[in-house]
């Protein structure tokens, strides 16, 4: 196994509380305090390191809203 798999194994516990696709209200709630505290931290700078994760957290929240706003008005 090659030295970055092993450590993004290693990684993952620790990445997986931030970075995951929500499929719960709870879980979109959790998404949505996450990308709160990453802009806090990145602020305008996109530059930042952390920008590109802000920036994955944010289609996951909007494919999240999507899916949800298209389930509610099948109802």
């Amino acid at each position: 196994m090659p030295a970055r798999d092993r450590e993004t194994e290693r990684l993952w516990p620790v990445v997986q509380k931030v970075l995951f696709v929500p499929t719960t209200e709870e879980e979109y709630q959790q998404l949505l305090a996450v990308l709160d505290m990453i802009m806090d931290l990145v602020g305008e700078a996109e530059s930042h390191p952390l920008a590109p994760l802000m920036q994955v957290i944010g289609v996951l929240i909007q494919k999240y809203e999507e899916k949800s706003v298209s389930e509610s008005s099948d109802v």
